[in-house]
């Protein structure tokens, strides 16, 4: 046999060799899950958090509407600036407001006038009516004489008749005067009325020239100022609003308002401790408290409250919760963008899985694997980690949480009972001891593998791409 067939023979072997090798190691790891696994261990502190989006809100912010109507003829603040309570803000032009507390102004000095000369005519006619009275008095008495001398006959008639005439002139002129007096003092009464008014309807014009002058009511700064000099602005008056002038907030007590998902809002409690960072300040956090929990959920696209709405919706929804800062800075202003970290629940000393160990089977499948390991074992008993439930309805929707344990080659489903989850880490109150392997990747491998399937443990740091190197 030469020797290049005799090389030829050799190769062939070699081959053949090499192929019923790599078939063995083929056919030996068919159906090997290759996993990684960790040590489940306890924490030392385990902090659920609920994180939400939102912006900076004062507690305390008041909106300047327009007072009257008029343009603004000069402003004295600008978007920024901190006022005191009662600065001057704004000039509103006043021509008619002082012609007309100029004109009010004169027509309560000339009612102060008609009441003086009410009076004055008021007191005369009193005194007027005392001298008719004692005119009165004397006529009654020449008349009461002058009767018995008439019919003693000492007296003629005529001289008779005079004393009677007198007697009732002195009667009707008292009646005359009393009269004169009750007018007068009606007169009085009006004049006294329309002073009142008068008196009222200053007090008006007044109003509406103050109201031309804008001064603060709070003390904080100018956060929001769209008029300018030369605008016209006009007051609200039933369904129409007035113009918007400027908004004032007191930024000595800030919160952070942000919108907390349906599904944690359970979980968040008065008083709780909160992170809040704002995207204006980087590299701070700011501490606070959960001071206000919204009642009412508000739909994530409109931003209206469930109760405004007419019409059921299965979108998103979420609550408001506002957080009070501690201690805020002084250069923050209203409507900044903040992420707050609300602390929900803190525990110490116990056991915690990566949130990604977590698997879900159905029991149907956990039935499956056990008639599985029964049948490779000679029908022997081999029970599940995850007890079956008596009777269940559907096994296929029968749904059992748990981790998968190694167990020498293969992976044990195990069913857990779970408490708090952090960023990161969930707490097992049941099921796990720490020292257990348990199976924490690939997520792929957690999510196809099966229980009691055969495993490969490979904790090797993942190799980098050559994306990922560049």
């Amino acid at each position: 046999m030469k020797t290049w067939q005799k090389v030829c023979i050799g190769g062939g072997v070699a081959v053949a060799i090499a192929g019923i090798v790599g078939y063995s190691i083929t056919a030996a790891n068919k159906g090997v899950v290759t996993v990684q696994t960790a040590k489940v261990a306890k924490q030392d502190t385990l902090v659920s958090i609920v994180t939400a989006s939102g912006e900076v809100k004062p507690t305390t912010y008041t909106n300047i509407s327009a007072q009257g109507y008029g343009r603004i003829t000069q402003i004295f603040v600008k978007e920024g600036d901190h006022v005191k309570k009662g600065d001057k803000l704004l000039l509103q032009e006043n021509v008619q407001a002082n012609a007309d507390v100029d004109a009010q102004s004169a027509a309560l000095n000339s009612a102060e006038s008609g009441i003086q000369a009410a009076e004055a005519s008021y007191k005369a006619a009193q005194s007027d009516l005392l001298q008719q009275k004692a005119n009165l008095e004397k006529a009654k008495l020449d008349y009461g004489r002058g009767e018995g001398l008439f019919k003693d006959g000492l007296i003629p008639r005529q001289d008779f008749d005079q004393r009677k005439t007198a007697y009732d002139a002195a009667v009707a002129a008292v009646d005359s005067s009393t009269a004169k007096v009750l007018q007068l003092r009606a007169q009085m009464s009006q004049s006294q009325a329309m002073l009142s008014q008068s008196k009222a309807v200053l007090t008006r014009t007044k109003d509406v020239l103050n109201k031309t002058t804008y001064t603060s009511p709070i003390n904080g700064i100018v956060s929001y100022l769209p008029e300018r000099v030369g605008d016209y602005v006009v007051m609200g008056m039933q369904n129409a609003t007035g113009s918007f002038i400027m908004t004032l907030s007191d930024m000595s007590v800030v919160t952070a308002e942000v919108k907390v998902d349906e599904t944690d809002i359970v979980n968040v409690r008065m008083g709780q401790d909160a992170d809040i960072t704002i995207d204006a300040v980087p590299g701070k956090t700011f501490h606070g408290k959960v001071t206000e929990i919204g009642s009412q959920a508000v739909l994530r696209s409109s931003g209206l409250a469930t109760t405004q709405t007419t019409t059921s919706t299965q979108e998103a929804k979420d609550f408001k919760v506002v957080v009070t800062l501690d201690s805020p800075p002084e250069n923050l202003r209203p409507g900044l963008s903040t992420t707050g970290k609300i602390r929900t629940a803190e525990k110490k000393g116990v056991v915690a899985i990566p949130i990604q160990a977590l698997a879900v089977r159905s029991r149907k499948d956990l039935d499956e694997a056990a008639k599985g390991s029964n049948n490779k074992a000679g029908g022997s008993s081999v029970s599940l980690a995850a007890p079956a439930p008596a009777a269940p309805s559907d096994p296929k929707k029968d749904e059992v949480q748990g981790v998968f344990v190694i167990n020498g080659k293969k992976a044990e489903f195990r069913q857990v009972d779970t408490g708090i989850s952090g960023v990161t880490d969930i707490e097992v109150t049941k099921g796990l001891q720490p020292g257990d392997e348990i199976v924490v990747g690939s997520y792929k491998a957690l999510r196809t593998l099966k229980p009691n399937a055969q495993i490969k443990v490979d904790n090797s740091a993942p190799k980098k791409t050559d994306d990922q190197q560049s």
